[in-house]
């Protein structure tokens, strides 16, 4: 099976939602010690493991496909 090739734009895309992801998982652990509510912390517990499952995920389909050379003068 032939990899999939990601264009520049879409590698970045991948970059900032695997960013964004990452992010959420240190905010929510971060309140989750500030938190009183238990129903909160569980709800925040619930966001850290989805967004680990999609960090994964991300990270296999980032690794099986490959990234297209730029061509001068492309930005």
């Amino acid at each position: 099976m032939e990899k999939e090739t990601l264009a520049f734009h879409e590698t970045m895309e991948a970059h900032e939602i695997l960013n964004l992801k990452a992010i959420s998982v240190l905010k929510s652990k971060l309140m989750q010690g500030l938190c009183f509510d238990n129903d909160l912390k569980a709800l925040m517990e619930k966001d850290v493991q989805q967004s680990i499952s999609a960090i994964g995920e991300l990270k296999e389909f980032y690794q099986g496909a490959r990234t297209k050379p730029m061509k001068e003068g492309e930005h």
